[in-house]
């Protein structure tokens, strides 16, 4: 928990200095109230209904990395909650009439909000879609084959090789392409060696979903090794392979994956090779693309070696 709520530190640091500012605003523009003309009705609705929005801010920050989606849903449960503290502050501090900013601190953020929360929930919702049709799959296959990694929910080099002689002899059948796409990650041993093997599982883990927020319903992705990805993909050809392993390399490069000790940001990059099956065996594909992703690995070296 300390962790994760770490990652977002400078979130919860901006909406504190916000609301801080606002009450520093009304204790010096007004007075503070006397007992006896507090509205303890309000003061428990509105007061309440901050702590509550506060709590739901922990627990989002606490559960979700950093991201687009994040952003959305931490801004807009922000507004809801700096308008409500605002008028909790009014119940405890009397403005004169002559001050007409308040209205805007307490009312405007509001809709703001709720815009916010709205986007926000909206493309969580086709996250979660996304990653519910590609885990609908490989639930049924778990069932059926029991080849799964035991760290991703992925299929392992033996189920690949299992799945890849059927999308062949499919590809085939139907004179359809087929394609496969390999992703290794580039110095992933420096992320092991530096952060430690728990760091390196928890990035596999966040890889692995974003691999597949990335790819096609139809697609399959497993884990070959270590951290190195194959992709089927079927009725795809050589083209349109290597657009969608560029599109997968950039999504790795744009992570901002943040490491779970000190919340900093540690900078990723993946080598990623594609290519389309000619007539070929199962195993003399995969040959294929090991020497592929081996010559994209000694053009790194030469490059920044």
């Amino acid at each position: 928990m300390t962790s994760m709520l770490a990652m977002h530190r400078f979130k919860l640091t901006g909406l504190l200095i916000m609301a801080n500012t606002g009450l520093l605003l009304h204790l010096l523009a007004g007075e503070i109230k006397p007992v006896a003309g507090w509205d303890w009705l309000d003061i428990a609705g509105e007061g309440g209904s901050a702590i509550l929005l506060l709590t739901w801010l922990g627990l989002l920050l606490k559960s979700r990395p950093a991201g687009y989606v994040t952003n959305l849903l931490f801004m807009g449960l922000a507004c809801l909650f700096f308008s409500l503290f605002m008028d909790s502050v009014d119940e405890f501090v009397a403005l004169p009439d002559a001050v007409t900013w308040d209205g805007w601190l307490e009312s405007g953020p509001m809709p703001i909000g709720f815009i916010l929360m709205t986007l926000g929930i909206f493309h969580w919702h086709q996250e979660q879609l996304a990653i519910n049709e590609q885990m609908r799959n490989r639930e049924r296959l778990f069932r059926e084959h029991r080849q799964f990694d035991k760290l991703t929910p992925l299929g392992d080099a033996n189920y690949l090789r299992t799945q890849l002689q059927l999308a062949l002899g499919e590809a085939a059948d139907k004179c359809q392409p087929v394609s496969l796409i390999m992703l290794d990650m580039d110095a992933f041993s420096r992320i092991n060696r530096e952060y430690g093997q728990a760091e390196g599982d928890r990035l596999l883990q966040v890889l692995t979903q974003l691999l597949l927020l990335n790819l096609r319903q139809h697609d399959l992705l497993c884990r070959l090794a270590g951290d190195r990805f194959v992709v089927i993909l079927p009725h795809t050809g050589e083209r349109q392979a290597q657009i969608l392993a560029a599109e997968l390399g950039d999504a790795v490069r744009s992570l901002a994956y943040k490491s779970s000790r000190h919340g900093e940001r540690i900078e990723l990059s993946a080598s990623v090779v594609a290519l389309m099956a000619r007539d070929d065996a199962t195993e003399t594909l995969l040959q294929r693309l090991n020497i592929a992703m081996a010559r994209a690995k000694q053009s790194l070296t030469v490059r920044y070696g």
